[in-house]
């Protein structure tokens, strides 16, 4: 059975001091959770020291980061290596989310060499696809997403299949206030978990305003294994009933 997992995508929100008050008030919310429910924090760079330091002394929550570069180091301006995520004790990275698609050129072919070079380090992958409104109308949701998560795992075998995560999030979904229905979710990530081998126990998480309210309804499918949650995380309290909602179903 794939493993439960919420993941909080903070994406650029929250300076290193906000961090610090966050966990302060976060992590005893969380202390009594089912320990069957993965529970991750993907702060902004700046904030990973940050954040760093305030898990430290926990293992209820994992640090998360929301990209990476595919090179361990070089002439690169800007970005992240992944010996740099692990210096701060990264766990799992986000890669190929939407709005890096959408905004900075993220291709599934740099996905697929960010995905490598993470497993190569011993960090988890959380691979996003989706896809757009035009394309959900048209009735193309689960053949873009199949291609994305086809060529995100290009050239990997079964064992390093089975390492990652994949996040279902429709584009049209995010952050609109507009969600997938939950069973019409499950059967594109049916899709999803069908499509390449060794992805049968991989968890799958939805994305796309996930809240404390409709959270149970989608962990209670069975190819929905968690959320990747956006603004529903920034505050402890409602990421945190968020999460309990994941527990009870």
């Amino acid at each position: 059975m794939p493993r439960t997992i919420v993941v909080g995508n903070w994406k650029m929100h929250k300076t290193a001091a906000q961090t610090r008050a966050f966990f302060d008030a976060f992590l005893p919310l969380v202390a009594a959770v089912a320990p069957e429910v993965e529970i991750v924090v993907a702060p902004p760079f700046t904030a990973l020291s940050a954040a760093h330091d305030a898990l430290a002394a926990n293992r209820r929550v994992a640090l998360g980061a929301q990209n990476v570069h595919w090179k361990s180091h070089g002439a690169f301006t800007g970005e992240i290596s992944v010996p740099m995520l692990a210096e701060f004790g990264v766990r799992y990275t986000i890669v190929g989310h939407s709005e890096r698609r959408a905004h900075f050129g993220e291709t599934d072919h740099t996905v697929n060499l960010k995905v490598k070079a993470l497993l190569a380090h011993d960090i988890t992958p959380i691979v996003a696809v989706g896809e757009t409104h035009e394309e959900h109308e048209a009735g193309h949701a689960q053949r873009r997403v199949v291609t994305q998560t086809r060529a995100a795992l290009e050239d990997l075998d079964r064992g390093e299949v089975a390492r990652v995560v994949l996040a279902y999030e429709p584009i049209w979904a995010i952050g609109t206030g507009a969600n997938c229905e939950a069973f019409q979710a499950d059967r594109v990530m049916a899709a999803m978990r069908e499509c390449v081998d060794g992805l049968q126990d991989v968890p799958i998480l939805y994305g796309g305003s996930v809240k404390a309210d409709n959270a149970g309804a989608y962990v209670a499918q069975p190819n929905i294994d968690g959320g990747l949650v956006g603004g529903a995380s920034l505050e402890p309290q409602p990421f945190a009933a968020l999460i309990e909602a994941a527990a009870r179903a």
